[in-house]
């Protein structure tokens, strides 16, 4: 009898195994159902808000900053907004700086930056990127009485300052200068300007538009890096991700072809940086 006993507390051991592994691979399923129901198409997340979450700086004019009226505007931000339209959504922008900018797009966030952002390698390797929507070339800006840096070759062992995960700083690194950190292009020329750096990095149409508000700024360009880069929209990298981008590019066409990116440019910039 105490066999029997044994051998059906055994079987009962085995029975009661079984279901909990099938009980633990249902859960397993509904885990992963509930993941594929969390990672839902960001454009249907998009619409069903109603807004797309911009990430942008506002103290990169033209790009984006603020009037005298203290108004968030520029290129891009008009560019976000007529994107937006296109979408049938409003944009909507939180202001951060720039180095915080793309953790924001990992966490989830802000649903896109449209902040002058260009395309280089390691980037094109982690996100999703828009087509492009504007050119620019990268200005190397010293102060008016420096006869020492000439060329980009020039900056091995000089110092620059720029923002730390820009492509300008990046490139002050790939010719051997050590970068000193920055919040913003204010920033960065009243270092130069100082004498606390050599030289600095920025968009040559960034430069002009800073000469025209100071005109007595004491620096000049002394070179233009020879290839421009393509500037777009960087989106979190994944499947469910890849319509929005789509959409955005439609978007992107759209104004191009009936020439309100060219309008933009002109307004912002004084001629059309839209074109290659």
């Amino acid at each position: 009898m105490r066999r029997g006993i044994k051998f059906l507390t055994l079987a009962t051991v085995l029975l009661l195994g079984a279901f909990c592994l099938s009980a633990c691979g249902s859960q397993k399923e509904k885990s992963a159902d509930g993941k594929k129901e969390e990672a839902t198409e960001l454009l249907e997340q998009i619409k069903e808000r109603g807004t797309i979450i911009v990430a942008t700086e506002g103290t990169w004019a033209p790009w984006t900053y603020h009037d005298k009226d203290d108004k968030l505007v520029g290129f891009d931000v008009e560019v976000a907004e007529k994107i937006a339209e296109k979408l049938g959504v409003k944009a909507e922008f939180v202001e951060v700086e720039w180095d915080g900018i793309f953790a924001g797009i990992d966490s989830g966030r802000y649903d896109i930056t449209c902040n002058g952002v260009e395309i280089d390698e390691e980037r094109a390797r982690k996100y999703n990127f828009s087509d492009a929507y504007a050119y620019m070339k990268t200005a190397l800006i010293v102060k008016d009485d420096n006869e020492e840096i000439k060329t980009f070759d020039d900056l091995k062992g000089k110092k620059t300052a720029n923002t730390l995960q820009s492509t300008y700083a990046k490139l002050g690194e790939k010719y051997g200068a050590e970068v000193t950190g920055v919040d913003d292009l204010i920033q960065t020329i009243q270092l130069l300007t100082d004498g606390r750096v050599d030289a600095t990095l920025n968009a040559e149409v960034s430069y002009y538009d800073y000469m025209k508000e100071h005109p007595d700024a004491g620096i000049k360009i002394a070179a233009l890096y020879e290839e421009a880069s393509e500037v777009a929209i960087p989106v979190r990298a994944g499947e469910e991700n890849q319509s929005f981008v789509d959409a955005v590019n439609k978007a992107i066409k759209e104004l191009s072809e009936e020439g309100v990116l060219t309008e933009l440019s002109n307004k912002y910039f004084g001629s059309d940086i839209t074109q290659k």
